[in-house]
């Protein structure tokens, strides 16, 4: 093996960017860690067997900062399963979970209600 300085040059620059990736990386997960919120009640509609990326829900307490991702823990958490793809079809069945923890991007808000958006499925 040749070492030239220009060689070891990139090598040093791909191990530090991909050192400072992964760095980055752990810091959005640390970061959603101290992101809580709680709700009392939200519902995730589910089509075609695959949940919704949005929850809508009442009765939240929102952290005071914010933050790339949420972890938002709900006392009752009901999942409507729809017939068709639309919100006001007829539902099929609804369905109690047990898993409550979700992960979401953000949220909006409209008086008592909190539009979660960005939901990772479970």
């Amino acid at each position: 093996m040749n070492f030239t300085p220009k060689g070891l040059l990139g090598t040093l620059a791909a191990v530090s960017i991909g050192a400072a990736t992964l760095l980055g990386a752990a810091a959005g997960t640390a970061g959603a860690a101290g992101s809580r919120a709680h709700c009392d009640r939200a519902e995730r509609p589910v089509w075609s067997g695959d949940p919704s990326r949005n929850v809508t829900a009442h009765g939240c307490t929102l952290p005071s900062r914010d933050r790339r991702w949420y972890r938002i823990e709900v006392d009752t958490l009901v999942e409507p399963h729809h017939k068709t793809e639309y919100l006001n079809g007829p539902v099929d069945r609804t369905v109690k979970r047990q898993d409550r923890t979700l992960r979401c991007m953000g949220y909006t808000t409209d008086g008592d209600t909190v539009n979660w958006f960005g939901c990772m499925p479970r």
